[in-house]
């Protein structure tokens, strides 16, 4: 199996994400991440999907996908064709001994401090899947809280743009 992040501009309508998400489900394909958002197209929104299957059952997800009346357009963006980021707001314990351990591994990985308390600092980064994993790593050992991560937003590199050609 094999990750793959799909971009899918779709209108913006009630229930749509929910016959999106079905396809997956119907085919036993866990979605890995899932991402919606407007789009700069008015009445568009950008879904962007990871999920774990093999290229031929992808395909007949993304043949139904594209039979959906909402669905105006679907991109398989590769890794190295697209910007790929996640978002994370992480909680971390710390005490007087290791809260300067952990302010400089927030430095290190480029990430900033949000909220202090005097037991725990709410931290957030931004950064493609590696990095905001290799950061949670780092932070384990102190006592990780809670986390909330946002799923994968990608689009691809370049000038070209998916709405270039959607008249509304």
């Amino acid at each position: 199996m094999s990750k793959h992040v799909l971009s899918l501009l779709v209108e913006d309508k009630p229930g749509l994400l929910t016959r999106v998400a079905g396809l997956f489900a119907r085919r036993g394909f866990n979605i890995e991440s899932l991402a919606v958002g407007a789009s700069e197209v008015d009445g568009l929104s950008r879904i962007t999907v990871v999920v774990d299957v093999e290229e031929f059952p992808l395909e007949q997800v993304t043949k139904q996908l594209n039979k959906l009346i909402n669905v105006i357009k679907i991109v398989e963006l590769e890794y190295d064709a697209s910007v790929q980021r996640e978002h994370l707001l992480v909680k971390v314990k710390v005490d007087s001994a290791t809260r300067s351990q952990v302010i400089e591994a927030v430095n290190l990985f480029r990430a900033r401090v949000v909220d202090v308390a005097t037991d725990a600092l709410v931290i957030e980064t931004t950064g493609d899947t590696g990095k905001v994993q290799a950061f949670l790593r780092v932070l384990e050992p102190y006592g990780i809280r809670e986390i909330v991560q946002s799923g994968l937003v990608a689009v691809g590199r370049g000038s070209k743009s998916m709405t270039e050609r959607v008249s509304r």
